[in-house]
Parts: C-alpha cells; structure tokens; sequence
C-alpha cells in the first residue's frame, strides 16, 4: 500500500507545509493583482490546468528550491478544488488547489464521513511487521488489494504469481482483491473506466474460473493483452463478458470486495491485509517473491514443509513486464492510491 514516507528533500516540503498549515492554508500565489478589489463578490476561477501549473511552479520554486523536483502527474475536478497527484523523485502524493489560485492544501478531510471512534481496524503504526506479531491461525489467508492498472498493483499480482507458480498449494492461502466502488449500477477505479473494466474481468475469472485465474494474471502482467491472454488461459471470452454484464454476478462479487476495502479502510494499491490484520511486506525483505512467502508462513500455527523453500530474492518489477525482476534492482516501494 502507499503509505507517504517523504525522504530527506521530502522532508523540506513537509516542514513548509505543516508550518503553514497551522495559519490555515498555504498561499502560494505571493502576489495579488491590484487589480481585485476587497469588495468584489464574485471570485475568479481557473482551469484546473492553469492552478496545477501555478501550485507545481511553487511547490519547485518557493518550497523545493532545487533540491528535488516535482511533477504533476495527473489534475481533475473535485468537491469545488482541483486535486492533483503530484510525484517528488520516487514518491507520489495527492494535494488540493483552489481554483482561484490562491491556495495549496496538501490534505483534506471528508466531513460527511462519520469517525468510527470504536474501530479496531488496523492504523499504519499496527501493521504487522514481523513473525512474532503475526496473527496465526491453521488456515491464514493473504488478501492483496490491488487496481489493476497500478504499477504497484501489477508488481505484487507478479509477486503472488510467482509464488504460486513455485508453491501451488499455498494459491488456497492467497486471495487478490480489488479497490473499487460502485456508482449508478456500474463499477468504478482511481484510473478511469478501462481499468475499472478489466478489474472487474479479473474478479469474474477469479470467481467462475478460478482454476485459470493465475494463468491468466501471469499473462496479463507482461503486456496487459486482454485478448491474448484469455485464450492462452483458456477462458471463454464470451461468459467473462457475460459475467460483467450481469448485475447479479459481477457486480455482487465487486461489492464484495469494496466492502471488505472498506471495513479495512484499504486505499492504496496493493495493501496486503493478512489474518484480517495489515502486513507490512518491506519488514520481511520487501516486494519479493521470498519475502511474501515468508510473511504468509508466519502466519500458520504450523508452517507447512513448503515454507523452507526458497523464492526469488529480487525486488519484482514494476508495471507490465515481461520479466519477473526489476532491471534497477530497487525496492520500488510506492502504490496507486
């Protein structure tokens, strides 16, 4: 899951913003034209594209000062403010502009959503990080949220594929989920309709085909060729269609997987939600093969001889690939959210 962990030129930004924050608001645009006046009504607005210029400009000009440099990678309207995603070397972040122009806000709260003050759900502080803190049970189950288009989505799907292929038996231990939700009777995803659609393929395979499921993820990995990949796992392309269509069959298996999002406050992709608790796979070695393996043989009351085995050690890739392994060998530790 993305968690924003800043590094040290990340550092900078937050210590700007935090400071500022506490007056209000950031005001990144330093000067007003005389032109407004105290008493006019009525506020000018901007594109959504002309704010997001002016906030990246001052976010590298005013805040950075040349000590890392930020990007925008994508701007859309909501609730009144432009939000955009911003990413500062490796990391990526939402923040929140008036359309005015005037202010920067780096998060915003939903008043409209009550605070559940009695959640035991897990917080960042209370993932669990090691084999000692692992939920155990005889039967564990790894359920991995995902978004399909995510580059981080698609490095853990190539993970668990991996195990899989090695360890077959623990495919019963190990469950992809999607992040979602539904709108006007048809599913929805943080990157557009396209990727809504082919989570939703992916839940029909994973519920009515679930022997090709793997088969067809360890496809669709390498160059997301929908077609391809489905006769190569052997699926009708027919019933999937016939599954998504359906009201009755897709959408309710997607319902239920927002509604388990839900009750674990899952927002980024991939979380990995282990024994109803959230792991942290970076404890165990990071985003490998191995490490996955190990943290879901913590989790068994007795771990099955299947667990000495060895799994690939390097940090998978990110995005479609055609290889298992990330050329820069970095642990490529971001996530969609």
């Amino acid at each position: 899951m993305f968690k924003f962990k800043p590094n040290k030129n990340l550092i900078l930004l937050g210590i700007a913003v935090i400071g500022i924050i506490v007056t209000g608001a950031i005001i990144f645009t330093t000067q007003i034209s005389n032109e407004q006046s105290a008493e006019k009504k009525n506020i000018d607005t901007l594109s959504v594209e002309e704010v997001s210029k002016k906030a990246i400009d001052y976010i590298n000009n005013d805040l950075l000062k040349g000590t890392a440099t930020a990007s925008l990678l994508g701007a859309t309207e909501e609730s009144g403010l432009a939000k955009l995603r911003i990413k500062i070397e490796n990391d990526e972040f939402d923040g929140y502009v008036t359309l005015d122009g005037k202010l920067f806000f780096p998060q915003t709260f939903k008043l409209d959503e009550a605070t559940n003050q009695g959640s035991t759900e897990p917080t960042s502080e209370e993932k669990q990080k090691s084999c000692e803190e692992m939920t155990k049970t005889n039967k564990p189950l790894l359920a991995a949220f995902v978004v399909s288009e995510c580059p981080y989505g698609l490095q853990m799907q190539r993970i668990l594929a991996e195990v899989v292929k090695n360890i077959s038996s623990l495919a019963e231990n190990i469950k992809v989920r999607y992040i979602g939700s539904i709108s006007g009777g048809k599913i929805t995803s943080m990157h557009g309709d396209e990727e809504a659609q082919e989570n939703l393929r992916q839940i029909c395979i994973r519920e009515e085909a679930s022997n090709k499921y793997w088969n067809y993820i360890s496809c669709h990995i390498k160059k997301g060729d929908v077609d391809t990949c489905l006769s190569a796992a052997g699926i009708s392309k027919s019933e999937v269609n016939a599954c998504m269509t359906d009201k009755s069959r897709g959408l309710e298996y997607a319902k239920e997987d927002f509604d388990i999002q839900d009750k674990f406050q899952v927002q980024g992709s991939p979380t990995l939600i282990l024994n109803d608790k959230e792991a942290d796979e970076f404890s165990f070695g990071g985003r490998t093969a191995e490490a996955t393996k190990t943290m879901l043989c913590c989790a068994f009351n007795n771990k099955p001889e299947v667990c000495s085995q060895k799994l690939n050690e390097g940090q998978a890739a990110t995005g479609f690939s055609d290889n298992y392994a990330s050329a820069s060998g970095s642990s490529n530790s971001g996530g969609c959210q």
